[in-house]
């Protein structure tokens, strides 16, 4: 696939699509923007719900990709859930479909699989093909488009790399956080070898820096083309020194998905 020069930012005003609203254009890309908010110092940045049909597939038309972040990042009610992630990513691959988009770069998480028990010190890294085990209903949700998106690919040939995110902020901010820390630039990295690399049908990878304390396989995300030149490890002592050492044993550690299993964060923060 060639180089595409014209992308869709869906949830171009939240904190993961201001980043990379930063980072991209030094890629080459030219960002088209939509959120239901108004994305601040872009007047040109769609403004809607995903939910709107008309306005979603006039904002689709004439991109070369999508990326597809837009919608509700924490823990919810389920008809929140339903109508922002799971209709609205619905809405967003029918668009694409309608307006012949090829590829769509999904930002799934981590959450989807956050069940999964946490690797074992110096034991096997979470292969990306282990079951769907969503710790909420955010994490359902994410199931869903990984789901939706395997089924465009094999029904409509929309290609998508669906991107397992851990944590994309300017610095790690939990112990937990060391292991599933994406790099602003890693962030950026990995969404342009995702837009890029050929031949992907629906590729699911995980989205991390290359983290010392690593749980997860990222030899798919390689494969990809990305080179992560970032690692979570400085900023290990500092943090271990102001929350201490997780137990293991607990319920809130013992899973991939943290305190998303136990006491999920609520949308809005």
């Amino acid at each position: 696939m060639p180089a595409p020069r014209t992308v869709l930012l869906t949830g171009a005003a939240g904190g993961l699509g201001t980043l990379m609203r930063g980072l991209l254009p030094g890629y080459g890309y030219r960002l088209r923007l939509f959120d239901l908010r108004p994305v601040e110092g872009e007047p040109d940045a769609v403004t809607a719900d995903l939910t709107d049909a008309a306005a979603l597939r006039e904002a689709v038309r004439g991109v070369d990709a999508v990326i597809h972040l837009a919608g509700i990042s924490l823990e919810a009610p389920f008809e929140k859930i339903l109508h922002s992630n799971i209709e609205g990513t619905y809405r967003l691959y029918e668009a694409a479909r309608e307006e012949g988009v090829p590829r769509v770069v999904f930002a799934s998480s981590n959450h989807a699989v956050g069940f999964t028990p946490r690797p074992a010190e110096g034991g096997p890294l979470i292969p990306v093909d282990t079951p769907h085990r969503p710790d909420t209903y955010y994490g359902l949700s994410k199931s869903f488009g990984e789901d939706l998106a395997q089924l465009y690919w094999d029904l409509h040939a929309v290609e998508t790399v669906s991107v397992r995110i851990g944590s994309c902020f300017p610095e790690p901010t939990s112990v937990r956080m060391l292991s599933l820390w994406l790099s602003p630039a890693d962030g950026a990295r990995l969404f342009h070898a995702a837009l890029t690399a050929p031949d992907v049908g629906h590729t699911v990878v995980y989205g991390s820096s290359a983290n010392t304390r690593l749980w997860w396989d990222l030899s798919g995300a390689r494969a990809l083309g990305y080179e992560p030149q970032d690692d979570s490890e400085p900023y290990a002592a500092e943090l271990i020194a102001k929350q201490g050492q997780p137990d293991p044993e607990s319920p809130e550690h013992a899973r991939l998905g943290g305190h998303f299993c136990t006491q999920p964060p609520i949308w809005p923060h």
